[in-house]
């Protein structure tokens, strides 16, 4: 998906959400847990329930693989069902690569190649290791790389705001470093919502560049103040939700109880959007 079909998605649908399809067996349904393709039918459920209300999935990879192949599996399925839809939707596997310039390519040809058992749009990279480390990734025409800048966890305070020079903070070396990598058209970045009052200081580096932005809902970040410190003219934002979406309910009703709360978000990213 080009950014500018991104853009298109979200005037579309009048939403600028990802919902974070981060299955946990013991999370789910219980008259799911137990079924063959329990985590595919529980995706497939949550998809379409809430895909009018947002513009992407992102499902996190530790929870896939914490099962094995059949968590691998379900994801392969959770895939072929997002591609097979009529009703577009923005894929990034969240993953946090990242490794040497030979792993890095077989990482990018596992999740990003078209012709590979995901082809998803967009992978999460870490980019403690440089350059070389990221731009296997960039190679993948119409394919995004999405790297942690600025992260919601207690720990980004134990690198991401250290020093680096009279004036700035590791993580705005990283934003200023990695325009040499990529562009607005294939590179995004990850800022916390928890974060969200250093979005200016984001903004100031990356002033068009998409953001996804996790934190919104169970951990408890604003989407008022994601809003007015890092929306642009073409919207900018991917905020995600997880748990406050996909686990409302561990009832038959959960679907429904999803689709309400995304529904909920939508409405007030459309009024954001209008703004």
């Amino acid at each position: 998906m080009t950014r500018q079909e991104l853009i298109n998605l979200i005037h579309e649908r009048q939403s600028f959400l990802c919902v974070g399809l981060d299955v946990d067996k013991n999370k789910m349904p219980e008259h799911l847990r137990n079924e063959p393709d329990g985590v595919f039918l529980f995706n497939k459920a949550i998809i379409d329930a809430t895909i009018d209300y947002t513009v992407a999935y992102k499902p996190n990879l530790a929870f896939y693989e914490a099962m094995g192949i059949e968590g691998l599996v379900q994801l392969k399925k959770t895939m072929d069902y997002l591609h097979s839809l009529e009703k577009p939707a923005f894929t990034i596997a969240d993953a946090k690569r990242g490794d040497i310039g030979n792993t890095s390519q077989q990482y990018a040809k596992a999740f990003l190649d078209p012709n590979g058992d995901f082809d998803f749009d967009a992978l999460t990279i870490a980019p403690y290791m440089g350059a070389d480390s990221v731009q296997p990734f960039t190679v993948y025409e119409g394919k995004w790389v999405i790297l942690l800048a600025l992260t919601s966890n207690k720990g980004a305070f134990d690198f991401q705001f250290l020093p680096v020079e009279s004036d700035k903070h590791l993580f705005e070396k990283v934003l200023e470093t990695s325009q040499q990598w990529g562009t607005a058209d294939n590179m995004m970045y990850v800022v916390g919502a928890t974060k969200a009052d250093m979005l200016t200081q984001v903004r100031a580096i990356v002033p068009d560049s998409f953001l996804l932005v996790p934190g919104v809902g169970a951990q408890g970040g604003s989407l008022e103040e994601v809003c007015k410190y890092g929306l642009t003219r073409d919207c900018g934002l991917l905020v995600n939700s997880s748990r406050g979406i996909i686990y409302a309910s561990n009832g038959l009703d959960f679907a429904e109880r999803a689709a309400a709360e995304a529904h909920k978000l939508q409405q007030q990213m459309a009024l954001y959007l209008k703004k």
